[in-house]
């Protein structure tokens, strides 16, 4: 784990690249590691980056332990991984463009995501990318585009959060969380952020117009009621997260972390949206896409400084498993990163 900035410069030479993969599913000690392979090329629409910084997050996590079970069959592989190289989040430099390619040139500095970010290389389609705000760097660039685009959608579009709301936002203190009550303030909301004791500081420090320690008192108790309620990556029960809302009020859940090999939290999403014909609160959750569009509008965000990426700490390329041990452990405040 390290503090020190990325170079952005890859070790490896020639046609081939340092690339983070594997070849079965497993804990990432066990599956991970470090390997060189042919460097890919952009076909059309499509950009190849060299990356600078790669972002972790649960999704690859989600991927690379293939659990829930039915994630393998969402296309990842039923016995094994489909793609070898992990990693989604991507910040570095444009090494070439393919056919069709308008909006990036060689030279540029972006941000994005692509499957395979792990690596010196990845190719990123053209419409999952954008050009990094000035004065952004590689590692904070890297944090932003998965978690900042859940977040994102989580507040616009699906809690669609309006100026003067309330909005509580629980999980405060991790990747989407972070992002979430930052942009939260930004639509002019009243923002209640619960965390746990560890990252109180950090989640005052994004703006928060109240902070409560989770561990201390129950913040769905319903002494307090919330115009929106965004539970990020929680498991709390959907009458406690319902008696903190407004009779009228908006529920988004975002995610849901269990140890349920065949659900892993998910039976809450299909328990909320059985119940939502016959309530009158809202209850929602959704699969964030990521998009070139909602990349511009936080890349805008941060250039108005209203949004900046909390990042904890990085580990280098290397050490890939020791990262998705750390961010798995619950402890990260913000996002964890690797330096490539």
């Amino acid at each position: 784990m390290t503090s020190a900035q990325p170079t952005g410069t890859p070790t490896s030479e020639g046609t081939t690249m340092r690339a983070v993969v594997q070849d079965v599913y497993g804990e990432a000690r066990d599956v991970l590691r470090l390997e060189q392979l042919e460097r890919p090329s952009a076909g059309p629409g499509e950009v190849l980056v060299r990356v600078q910084a790669a972002g972790v997050d649960q999704g690859v996590w989600h991927v690379m332990a293939g659990l829930p079970y039915p994630i393998r069959l969402a296309g990842f592989g039923l016995r094994a991984p489909k793609r070898r190289v992990r990693g989604t989040n991507v910040a570095g430099v444009v090494e070439a463009v393919g056919d069709g390619v308008t909006s990036v040139r060689p030279g540029d500095e972006v941000f994005g995501s692509g499957d395979g970010s792990f690596a010196d290389y990845v190719v990123v389609p053209e419409g999952k990318l954008a050009l990094r705000p000035a004065g952004l760097s590689a590692r904070q660039a890297a944090a932003l585009p998965v978690s900042g685009t859940t977040a994102l959608q989580a507040v616009r579009d699906h809690g669609r959060v309006q100026p003067g709301q309330r909005v509580l936002v629980l999980g405060a203190g991790g990747g989407v969380g972070s992002f979430a009550v930052q942009i939260a303030k930004a639509y002019g909301a009243e923002v209640t952020a619960a965390t746990s004791p560890s990252k109180v500081d950090l989640v005052r420090s994004l703006g928060a117009d109240h902070v409560l320690d989770y561990t201390r008192e129950d913040v769905t108790a319903g002494q307090e009621r919330y115009d929106v309620v965004l539970d990020v990556g929680g498991n709390r029960p959907l009458r406690h997260l319902r008696r903190a809302l407004t009779p009228t009020g908006t529920l988004v859940i975002v995610g849901g972390e269990t140890d349920g090999r065949w659900l892993g939290g998910t039976e809450r999403l299909v328990r909320a949206m059985l119940l939502n014909p016959f309530v009158g609160q809202s209850l929602r959750s959704f699969v964030a896409r990521e998009n070139a569009a909602d990349l511009a509008v936080l890349a805008g965000l941060v250039e108005s400084g209203q949004l900046t990426p909390a990042v904890d700490c990085s580990f280098p390329l290397a050490e890939a498993a020791a990262a998705m041990e750390y961010l798995r452990a619950g402890q990260a405040r913000g996002k964890v990163v690797l330096d490539v």
